[in-house]
């Protein structure tokens, strides 16, 4: 599937579960992008229950769009974990979002590593280790890139600083300033580990 095609079908998924913005769950204060997520559960963050995994649109209440097969191709090819993952968040980043450091830990099982797609405009996605305040390194994550956290790295800290708007035409037709889609894929409940380990 190309790049095009993705978008389509994102777009698809967010005319039945459109973007929504979360906030800080101490100071409700509203993160600079939107998501939806895909999947059987989905991640959102609010003053109420603070940062969670649920199976329903916060909004709509509705159950979340299926992840596109073409997602689950790249989960399957490079993962190296034997389940599919339950979630996959779609942070839309209009040219002035960020992303502060922060590490991937709601989930149960750490084996399974955080596969994360980039689309549209390049962003300077920064990365360090375990410990909040450690040295970082950053790199340019191009539309089409793909990273994954897994092993030593999944619990690393890591962000986006800034985006480089006009980069990319990809999201153009959908969003007239352009801006970035990530996708990232994770393993929720960590089950498919466990019932390997039992066969």
């Amino acid at each position: 599937m190309t790049q095009r095609a993705l978008v389509a079908e994102l777009q698809e998924a967010v005319a039945s579960a459109p973007f929504f913005r979360p906030v800080m769950p101490r100071t409700g204060r509203p993160f600079s992008v939107q998501m939806i997520n895909l999947g059987s559960l989905g991640w959102v963050s609010d003053r109420a229950g603070g940062y969670r995994y649920q199976p329903l649109h916060p909004v709509t209440g509705k159950p979340w769009p299926p992840i596109p097969a073409a997602v689950l191709a790249v989960w399957r090819a490079i993962a190296d974990y034997p389940g599919d993952p339950e979630a996959c968040l779609v942070n839309r980043y209009d040219p002035a979002a960020k992303m502060g450091l922060h590490q991937d830990r709601d989930e149960e099982d750490f084996s399974a590593p955080v596969v994360s797609i980039s689309l549209g405009d390049t962003c300077r996605f920064r990365i360090g280790g375990t410990e909040r305040g450690g040295p970082t390194h950053s790199l340019k994550l191009a539309s089409g890139d793909v990273v994954i956290l897994g092993g030593a790295a999944r619990l690393a800290y890591h962000g986006v600083d800034r985006i480089y708007p006009g980069t990319s035409t990809l999201l153009k037709d959908w969003f007239p300033d352009g801006g970035r889609i990530n996708l990232t894929l994770r393993r929720v409940t960590g089950r498919a580990e466990r019932l390997n380990r039992r066969g």
